[in-house]
């Protein structure tokens, strides 16, 4: 096999394709985030400061070159998890399809627009966390890499409740309070 010839065996391999689609996702997404953050300045939406956004950046960087290197190829179940990292990206865009051009990887608030309430967001708040929390774990966890799939959940949980969800969800009252008429804009 030719993969053989050149020393990679096919646990190496599969590791490698894994991490290559999750790169080429990621890569993806941030060119269409940086589509969006254009069209929703262009149309008045309202960029927050996030100085923690580097964190974001830290982290799948550090959780891509650390399952790599922790990998011990695919686990016995690989199969099961492949079909669980399938189901979290069907989680994942359709949440980024609901949202359409206003998904973002920074929070941008857009004047005279409510949330988001259908598609995935009709039964929870945050969709896409959830299915990034998901694939933070079982990545490295499908490639036997278990210390990097803890320690890239237990990073990512901190970043979302302590800097990212409380500003995203302050952001969304402040946009609601700005859209709601005034006592006198009533009468």
């Amino acid at each position: 096999m030719y993969l053989e010839g050149l020393g990679i065996g096919i646990g190496m391999a599969v590791t490698i394709g894994l991490l290559l689609v999750v790169i080429v996702q990621r890569l993806s997404e941030l060119v269409i985030a940086a589509r969006n953050r254009r069209w929703a300045l262009a149309r008045g939406g309202r960029e927050v400061p996030e100085p923690q956004y580097w964190m974001f950046f830290a982290l799948h960087t550090g959780w891509l070159i650390a399952t790599f290197l922790e990998a011990r190829g695919p686990q016995s179940w690989f199969d099961l998890g492949l079909i669980g990292y399938l189901l979290i990206q069907v989680l994942r865009y359709w949440a980024i399809g609901t949202l359409g051009r206003r998904w973002n990887t920074r929070i941008i608030v857009m004047p005279g627009k409510p949330p988001v309430s259908t598609g995935p967001y009709r039964w929870m708040r945050h969709p896409n966390y959830i299915a990034v929390v998901l694939e933070l774990a079982l990545v490295p966890m499908m490639l036997g890499a278990w210390f990097t799939a803890a320690v890239a959940t237990i990073l990512n949980a901190v970043i979302l409740l302590r800097y990212r969800i409380p500003a995203e969800e302050q952001a969304l009252r402040e946009a609601q309070n700005e859209n709601s008429p005034s006592e006198g804009d009533r009468l």
